[in-house]
């Protein structure tokens, strides 16, 4: 690559990062500090609640006319990976159902493409049961990634050890620990599609899961990958309710809702610490970054966030 086009895709990174950037730190900090070699970056990248939207939406669409598709986000990822070193790919589930690729193939394609972008791991959302379990089971050797869900017992269904509660991936010495959480399918999914699947209680899980996660696994940030949905008018448990009841969460990754979310937003835990909230809509018109910045010793510095629009015109640049 010539050093013109290289200089192209870096100013292409900067504007798309932070053409839409919602800066969480308290100071300002200049942008070179970050390239000494006394901190770690580690990037997160997010989706959630695609919906089996593969194409772009047409042109003539009156509310996101020409947004989306899962080329142009692969072109986007591939950009941010050409010049982050650390970074994790995930989802926060519904995965599956809102076109005619999941009713003509089940959700193989879905998968499939997800596997190719390079996903480190999704939750399970309620759309995700809509063929039932059997649904789910069948194709899940098209997804080269995990599903992470803590509060779902599959113990007594044909999904019994398909799923885990967490998973650790390691970034430059950082110790990374990501878990999901499921909503209440009861009144929201046919039972014949889920089964004998026990919903436990998410607070409760997701507790669990942070403390074995921060004190016995010894991870320097934990994601938590929720299909709770952001905030409600009543008391039904979502992320804001999570958040504030956590321990030891850095991050939620939403869904659910189709929230759009232009920045992460900062609740305080029932320590008094900051957690951040993402959620960034639906049908992947957005792709959404989370940058934590990290001292050697695993200690976090600061904390950047965004949500950018996957538009026309990004996929030339693959």
């Amino acid at each position: 690559m010539d050093e013109l086009n290289l200089n192209n895709r870096r100013q292409f990174i900067k504007q798309s990062i932070y053409g839409s950037i919602g800066i969480i730190g308290l100071n300002s900090i200049p942008f070179d500090i970050f390239a000494k070699n006394d901190l770690v970056k580690i990037t997160v990248l997010h989706t959630n609640d695609v919906h089996s939207h593969i194409d772009p939406f047409p042109e003539n669409d009156p509310k996101y006319p020409g947004l989306g598709g899962v080329a142009r986000r692969a072109t986007l990822i591939k950009e941010i990976r050409s010049v982050e070193k650390n970074v994790l790919l995930l989802d926060a589930g519904d995965i599956y159902q809102g076109t005619p690729y999941f009713n003509k193939y089940g959700g193989e394609l879905e998968l499939k493409l997800m596997s190719q972008m390079g996903y480190d791991a999704s939750t399970i959302g309620n759309h995700d049961f809509d063929n039932g379990l059997e649904g789910i089971v069948n194709q899940l050797h098209n997804a080269n990634f995990p599903l992470l869900c803590a509060n779902y017992d599959f113990s007594d269904t044909i999904m019994n050890g398909k799923t885990t509660a967490y998973k650790i991936f390691e970034k430059n010495g950082v110790k990374i620990g990501v878990f999901g959480i499921g909503i209440e399918l009861d009144g929201l999914v046919d039972k014949k599609t889920y089964g004998n699947t026990i919903y436990q209680d998410p607070i409760e899980k997701a507790a669990q899961t942070a403390i074995l996660l921060k004190k016995e696994l010894k991870c320097d940030l934990i994601i938590c990958l929720s299909h709770l949905g952001y905030s409600y008018q009543n008391k039904k448990v979502s992320d804001f309710v999570l958040a504030k009841q956590s321990r030891y969460i850095d991050l939620i990754i939403g869904g659910h809702t189709h929230t759009f979310l232009d920045k992460p937003v900062n609740v305080r835990n029932r320590d008094g610490q900051e957690i951040h909230i993402c959620q960034v809509g639906w049908a992947g018109l957005k792709l959404g970054r989370v940058d934590f910045y990290f001292e050697q010793n695993g200690k976090k510095k600061r904390v950047d966030g965004s949500a950018m629009n996957v538009v026309k015109g990004i996929e030339e640049r693959g």
